[in-house]
C-alpha cells in the first residue's frame, strides 16, 4: 500500500471511529420509552439518565485532552473504545434503572476521553494538511453519529428480535474495527507534561464567547430535547408506538443540521448565526404548535426547520469563537466552548423533565419550546452589539 493510500486509510478510519462512538452513545434514544415501561420510572428519570452522561463527559474532556498530549493519542483512545464497549454491554444486560445510569456514565467517560483526541488525530492525518477539511469531516461524522444511533436502534428494536439487546451487540461489533484503526495510529511522542485543564477565556474574547456560547447553548439544548424526550413526544402525538418512527424523527433533525453545516461551511460566522437563530426559533414554535393541534405534518416541519437552524447556529458560533481566540490559546478557548455545548445538551432537559411530572410531556415541551424560541429572537441584538465592538467577518 502506498504512503498516500495508507494516510487516507488512517484518516477515514479515524472518522469511522468517531462515527461509531457517537452512534453508540445515542442508541438508547428511541428505547427510553420501553425502559420507562419496563422499569417503571418517570420522564424526569429519563432526563436524569441523559444528563448524567454530560455530567461525566465534561470532566473527562478536560482531563483527557492534556493526557493525550502527554501520553500520545493511541494510549488514550484504546481505553476509551474499551469503556464504550462496556457501556453498550451494560445497556444490553440492564436489569434495573441503576444499570442505565451506570451505562450512561461509561458512555460519557468514553466519548469525553476520545472526542478531543480523535479531532486532533483527524487534523494531524488529513492527507493534504487541510485542517478546515479535517474539521468539517469531524463535524459531519459527529452529526451523522448522533443521527444514526437513534434510527439504527429504532429500526432494530422495531423489526428485529431482542430490541433492548441487539442494538448494543451490533455497536460492540462495530467498535472492533475502530480499535484496529486506533492500533494502527502512529505512536506519538509526548509533547507536554500532563495536567488537568481548566478552560479560561481571555478578556478580549469574552464578549464574542458569551454571545456565541449562548447561541450554541440554545442550539444544543434543542438537541438534548430531541435526544431525550422528543421520541416520547412523537409517540404521543402520532399515536404510534413504532420505535423506528421515533428514532427517525431525531435522525432527521440531525441530518438537516449536518446538511446545513455542509451548505454553510466557509460562510461568514455572524451571518450564519443571524440566519440560524430565527430558523431555530421557528422550528421550536412549530414544535409547540404540533403538540397543541396534534399535527404530525407540523412536527415534521419543526424537525426540518429546527435542524437547519441548529446546524447554522452551531457552525457560526464555533467559527466566531475560533476566529476571535488568540493563536496561543486557541485550543483552551475551544475547550471552554465545548463545555458550554455539553452543558446545553445536559442541563435544560432536566428542567423539562421536572416540568413534565407536573404538566405532562406535551405541555412541558411546549413551554420549553416557547422559552428557547424567545431567547433565540432576542439574542441577535446582542450579537449585533458585540459585532460593533469587536468586528468578526459578517
Amino acid at each position: 500500500m502506498s504512503v498516500d493510500r495508507r494516510a487516507r486509510w488512517k484518516f477515514w478510519g479515524t472518522a469511522y471511529a468517531m462515527l461509531v462512538l457517537l452512534t453508540g452513545t445515542n442508541l438508547p434514544t428511541p428505547l427510553y420509552r420501553g425502559y420507562e415501561e419496563r422499569f417503571g420510572f418517570s420522564p424526569l428519570v429519563v432526563t436524569l439518565i441523559f444528563a448524567v452522561y454530560a455530567a461525566v463527559l465534561i470532566p473527562s474532556l478536560l482531563v483527557a485532552g492534556p493526557l493525550a498530549d502527554a501520553m500520545g493519542r493511541r494510549t488514550v483512545l484504546l481505553p476509551a473504545v474499551g469503556v464504550a464497549a462496556l457501556g453498550s454491554l451494560a445497556f444490553a444486560l440492564a436489569e434495573s434503572t441503576a444499570w442505565l445510569f451506570a451505562a450512561r456514565v461509561l458512555q460519557g467517560i468514553a466519548l469525553g476521553t476520545a472526542s478531543g483526541a480523535l479531532t486532533a488525530v483527524l487534523a494531524e492525518l488529513e492527507p493534504t494538511g487541510d485542517r478546515r477539511r479535517a474539521a468539517l469531516v469531524s463535524t459531519v461524522a459527529a452529526a451523522a453519529g448522533l443521527g444514526l444511533g437513534p434510527v439504527l436502534a429504532g429500526l432494530l428494536a422495531e423489526y428485529a428480535p431482542a430490541p433492548h439487546v441487539l442494538p448494543y451487540v451490533l455497536e460492540i461489533a462495530l467498535l472492533v474495527p475502530a480499535a484496529a484503526v486506533i492500533l494502527a495510529l502512529p505512536k506519538a511522542e509526548a509533547t507536554s507534561r500532563w495536567r488537568p485543564r481548566r478552560p479560561e477565556v481571555p478578556a478580549e474574547v469574552r464578549p464574542v464567547f458569551a454571545t456565541s456560547g449562548t447561541a450554541a447553548f440554545l442550539a444544543f439544548a434543542v438537541v438534548g430535547l430531541f435526544l431525550s424526550l422528543v421520541p416520547a413526544y412523537v409517540a404521543t402525538l402520532s399515536g404510534s408506538r413504532n420505535l423506528f418512527l421515533s428514532g427517525a424523527a431525531v435522525a432527521l433533525m440531525l441530518l438537516c443540521s449536518a446538511l446545513a453545516q455542509l451548505a454553510g461551511y466557509g460562510r461568514p460566522a455572524r451571518r450564519l448565526e443571524r440566519a440560524g437563530l430565527p430558523l431555530l426559533a421557528a422550528g421550536l414554535v412549530l414544535l409547540a404548535l404540533a403538540g397543541a393541534v396534534s399535527s404530525p405534518p407540523l412536527l415534521l416541519a419543526a424537525t426540518v426547520v429546527g435542524g437547519v437552524g441548529q446546524g447554522l447556529v452551531f457552525l457560526g458560533g464555533l467559527t466566531a469563537v475560533s476566529q476571535a481566540a488568540p493563536r496561543d490559546r486557541h485550543a483552551e478557548v475551544l475547550s471552554g466552548f465545548y463545555v458550554v455545548v455539553y452543558l446545553g445538551v445536559g442541563l435544560p432537559v432536566i428542567g423539562v423533565g421536572l416540568l413534565a411530572t407536573v404538566t405532562g410531556l406535551l405541555a412541558a415541551v411546549q413551554w420549553f419550546a416557547a422559552a428557547v424560541a424567545l431567547l433565540c429572537l432576542v439574542l441577535p441584538a446582542a450579537l449585533a452589539r458585540v459585532q460593533r465592538r469587536r468586528p468578526i467577518p459578517a
